[in-house]
């Protein structure tokens, strides 16, 4: 009888850490983070700075320094999406 509740003890502590160390595994090497979110974040970045440039542009002048400052933000925002593009091919 002894044996049977030792037997019984044991194959509970091994369920126990059987379903801890497949949960953990689960929990670590599950699915890897959604990446659908990048192109839209991209194209939000972008459409951004191209709103700032026309603001710079309407309220200081075409060559004025802010209006240089976000044209080139534009430039790097256009071009983090043609690579981002480039990339997912």
């Amino acid at each position: 009888m002894r044996l049977l509740a030792l037997f019984s003890k044991s194959l509970f502590h091994k369920a126990a850490l059987a379903s801890a160390i497949l949960g953990g595994l689960l929990l670590f090497a599950g699915a890897p983070g959604a990446k659908a979110n990048a192109w839209d974040d991209c194209n939000r970045r972008a459409a951004y700075t191209e709103m700032r440039y026309r603001q710079a542009v309407g309220h200081y002048g075409l060559y004025s320094s802010q209006a240089r400052h976000w044209a080139h933000e534009r430039y790097e925002a256009t071009e983090r999406c043609e690579r981002l593009r480039h990339d997912w091919r």
